[in-house]
């Protein structure tokens, strides 16, 4: 067995249909393997992948296809380089017929009907999602499944709101066009093939440009098993959308389902070298080489064909009869002529191709209905010279359909389409039609910021949103449930939204970017409208886990965060003020959020302040407060009883401490951990020494005496606090 060298993709996605989740591998033994744009390693890395896949096949059958995810990664991987065709993501939606203008489906690029907006923030048309063909975002490559693409019950597909409107409103005319093609797919799925073929033709008559036509026409042919017909109007798709992955995978089932299964393995090759996350072709891909690979077949010589197609006629790999004498022994074969390929033809187990061709031979011509040369019943022949006739016939043969490398006909016919046809004329949106109050949000009813989609289809600003689920968790409009959507607390921008107001309603943009900055500037302030959290006595230097589930207080760590102050004030509740007049200023270390929208914040204790003047602000209070330090001894003497009345109130605590039982002992010591070591310079903090203020929060003394000793200045005088309340607590201990 020979293979082109190949160099191998550390991004290749995980295997399509098998258990992995985002970040792990299916098989747990997939190495990093070298980024496109690297230089290509050895060529016997290929062949490690393929002779552990052949040994492991010798040794059994496999637990299904899947599980040569790595070989057929290669494999595009090569075809690819050989093609001279960069990343498939990177490239986006492009040749012709993709649309342009505002509104374009990241998926197949064209126009974007029914928008469906995914998890990641991307926008798709329902088409794309609904037929399954990928189960990664083409643009971030996120799974577009919220579960990470393992669920087997994924979430119905809601049409985005807003965007559905402004779809509508813009582009009435592609919007009738997409409900003429989702007609056309509900008589396919029923199997109604006759039904949808005339349904196709009739609209087909009526716009002649719509290729979309043109492939569900071809699904009709399909099903009505006239294969050649099908052939020709995806020929006529792929001259005018050379690299719309979709089409080449289409074409490629036909002549799978005619018993070419070489060049329909082709095809679905080209199609993954334009779309690597095309994951119907990718699983076809897997179960062919599962079929050809299996131990049965490898005694069998497979044979080679020859594929005409213009745009791949590059060798990506040929597997000959060395199968069959050695399974590790690969060898690479040289540089390949760019003017043919070999690929497998069908072997015995596939679909019989005798039955096939007659299938073919015997579809009767239909009416001209496009314009589109037929191609006639041919003269009786034998039967081998019937299924060369039938092969190249389902190959590029006619010459108005042969489109180079660059895009452009080769051969020009009379009659042939204008480059009008590849693009979609809704590029341009009247002036009169845009109109602000299409992207207020319900709930402010201000200009879009930051705009989110919840799975049910409609949009909020991000902070209405996340105010909204502090109260319930369900969609403020429709009331449906959004618990797991609370749960995930993945609220991604909707891309394109965002790029919509930026488009075209800058100037209010910019307007609505100054109030939110003003805002944010004003929840920064860390002395004037400060948050205040009236729960509980907080110290310098001391933790302080807070459980947080109010609405309220939500919003305010919350604010917290996002300003990047992550401070808040901490005060003990007053009846006659609402909180006292002193407090301490917590630090978020860290915020751990729940499913259900609560969080475990943990914090520590910072300065002390004194409250000026109280407020309120969104229902949690706020106070314009001034910090305190601990006013310091200049006088030596001074100084010096002080250190001894620090170090007799020092040693007092630790012989407290050490008194207690072992239960209360160790719960302190879960709670706030170790008692802090006694420091030189007793002067060094604003707030005095450590230790102070951890035995203060552990004596179990009431809370407004805490508070008086939380708001002295003087060190001397927090200390003798301190020693009236441990020469109390030691009586008791004695007894």
């Amino acid at each position: 067995m020979a293979f082109s060298p190949v160099a191998v993709s550390s991004e290749a996605s995980p295997e399509p249909g098998g258990s992995g989740s985002p970040g792990e591998e299916a098989d747990g033994e997939r190495e990093p393997l070298p980024r496109l744009g690297e230089r290509p390693v050895p060529g016997n890395r290929l062949k490690e992948v393929v002779g552990a896949s052949l040994a492991s096949l010798c040794l059994g059958p496999l637990a299904g296809p899947q599980r040569l995810g790595t070989l057929v990664d290669c494999l595009v991987l090569n075809y690819r380089l050989r093609q001279g065709l960069g990343r498939s993501r990177d490239r986006g939606a492009e040749g012709g017929g993709a649309a342009e203008g505002p509104l374009r489906c990241c998926g197949c690029g064209r126009f974007l009907s029914e928008p469906v907006t995914v998890p990641c923030g991307h926008t798709y048309c329902r088409r794309c999602l609904r037929r399954e063909l990928r189960a990664r975002c083409r643009r971030c490559r996120d799974w577009l499944l919220p579960s990470g693409g393992t669920s087997t019950a994924p979430a119905p597909l809601r049409t985005s709101v807003v965007l559905n409107q402004l779809a509508e409103k813009w582009f009435p005319g592609e919007c009738e066009r997409a409900r003429t093609g989702s007609r056309l797919e509900e008589l396919l799925a029923q199997g109604r093939f006759r039904e949808a073929l005339g349904a196709a033709g009739q609209a087909l008559r009526a716009d002649s440009s719509d290729l979309m036509l043109r492939i569900y026409r071809a699904e009709s042919y399909v099903g009505l098993q006239e294969y050649k017909t099908a052939i020709e109007d995806l020929n006529f798709v792929i001259s005018k959308m050379p690299n719309w992955p979709e089409v080449y995978f289409r074409k490629g089932k036909v002549l799978q389902d005619s018993g070419f299964v070489g060049d329909a393995l082709q095809l679905f090759l080209q199609c993954l070298a334009l779309d690597e996350d095309f994951l119907p072709a990718k699983l076809e891909v897997e179960r062919t080489l599962c079929d050809v690979l299996s131990p049965e077949k490898l005694g069998e010589s497979l044979k080679e064909s020859t594929w005409n197609s213009p745009h791949t006629r590059n060798k990506p790999f040929i597997l000959s009869s060395e199968v069959t004498e050695s399974y590790c022994n690969l060898q690479l074969c040289p540089e390949q002529s760019l003017e043919g390929s070999d690929v497998l033809e069908p072997v015995s187990g596939s679909l019989n191709r005798t039955q096939s061709a007659h299938a073919l031979n015997s579809t009767k011509d239909l009416a001209k209905e496009d314009g589109l040369k037929r191609v006639s019943s041919e003269p009786l022949l034998s039967g081998q010279e019937k299924g060369a006739l039938l092969k190249r016939k389902l190959s590029f043969s006619e010459q108005d359909t042969v489109v180079c490398e660059d895009g452009r006909n080769k051969h020009k016919k009379q009659g042939e389409s204008t480059k009008r046809d590849m693009t979609l004329v809704f590029g341009t949106i009247p002036g009169d039609l845009i109109d602000v109050s299409d992207f207020e949000c319900s709930l402010c009813m201000r200009l879009f910021f930051e705009p989110v989609t919840t799975p049910c289809g409609h949009t909020f600003c991000k902070g209405c949103l996340e105010r909204c689920l502090d109260h319930a968790p369900q969609c403020p409009l429709c009331k449906e449930s959004l618990k797991e959507y609370l749960a995930s607390r993945k609220y991604s921008i909707t891309e394109l939204l965002e790029e919509l107001i930026m488009k075209y309603l800058s100037d209010e943009l910019c307007e609505r970017k100054r109030i939110h900055a003003e805002e944010t500037a004003e929840h920064s302030n860390l002395t004037k409208n400060v948050p205040m959290f009236v729960c509980t006595m907080a110290y310098p230097t001391v933790p302080c886990p807070l459980h947080v589930f109010e609405p309220r207080y939500r919003l305010m760590i919350r604010r917290s965060m996002e300003t990047g102050t992550k401070q808040f004030g901490m005060c003990i509740s007053d009846s006659q003020n609402s909180f006292a007049d002193y407090g301490c200023m917590l630090q978020i270390r860290n915020v751990h959020f729940l499913p259900d929208g609560r969080s475990v914040v943990d914090t520590v204790g910072g300065k002390r302040f004194r409250v000026l003047r109280r407020g309120m602000k969104d229902g949690y209070c706020t106070a314009d407060i001034e910090y305190l330090e601990d006013v310091k001894v200049a006088d030596e003497e001074e100084l010096k009883k002080l250190r001894e009345l620090h170090n007799f109130v020092y040693n007092q605590a630790c012989s407290w401490f050490q008194n207690l039982r072992n239960k209360f002992r160790t719960q302190i010591l879960q709670h706030f951990g170790p008692m802090p070591d006694r420091e030189e310079n007793i002067q060094a903090m604003p707030n005095g020494p450590a230790w102070c203020w951890w035995l203060l929060a552990v004596l179990p003394v009431d809370p407004r005496y805490q508070l008086s000793v939380l708001s002295m200045m003087s060190l001397k005088d927090r200390l003798i606090k301190i020693q009236h309340i441990l020469t109390y607590f030691s009586r008791d201990q004695s007894k």
